[in-house]
């Protein structure tokens, strides 16, 4: 094998790769038959922690552009799931809030991905579980820690 080519069985960032491409097949797969995606469900789980997102904050939070958060958004308002104000009360940020029908549909889905992250947990103890948390923590921290925050 050549020196500088990377031994994808030994790369700790391909096997990573690959959990988060299975996870969010899995994700993918329950959320489905709840008309949902994952990018729709991230989008409405930041919304009931942090009402109020604008669009580039629930764009950088579920790891899609502003363009397509903007559409997404403009659905789920259509749609009844969103409710967005005509004009920004401050600046150019139009606030968005989860109306009733959006937390009722995100229940459901939260039921969905938390039977997926319980699957994924199922082989590991609670002590492996910990212990890999913090293990993804750390990484996340170091390969940031010079990124300037973004």
């Amino acid at each position: 094998m050549n020196q500088d080519s990377v031994d994808l069985e030994r790369s700790l960032g391909y096997l990573l790769k690959e959990a988060s491409s299975a996870l969010r097949a899995a994700m993918e797969e329950v959320l489905r038959p709840l008309g949902m995606n994952v990018t729709r469900y991230s989008c409405l789980e930041l919304l009931a922690q942090r009402p109020g997102l604008s669009n580039s904050e629930l764009a950088r939070g579920a790891f899609v552009t502003r363009q397509s958060m903007n559409v997404l958004l403009q659905a789920l308002e259509r749609e009844g799931y969103v409710t967005r104000p005509a004009e920004a009360p401050v600046g150019k940020v139009l606030p968005t809030r989860l109306t009733p029908r959006g937390r009722r549909s995100l229940e459901k889905a939260t039921v969905a991905v938390r039977s997926v992250e319980v699957r994924m947990l199922s082989g590991m103890t609670e002590t492996e579980q910990s212990a890999a948390f913090r293990i993804l923590q750390s990484m996340i921290h170091s390969l940031r820690e010079g990124d300037d925050g973004a």
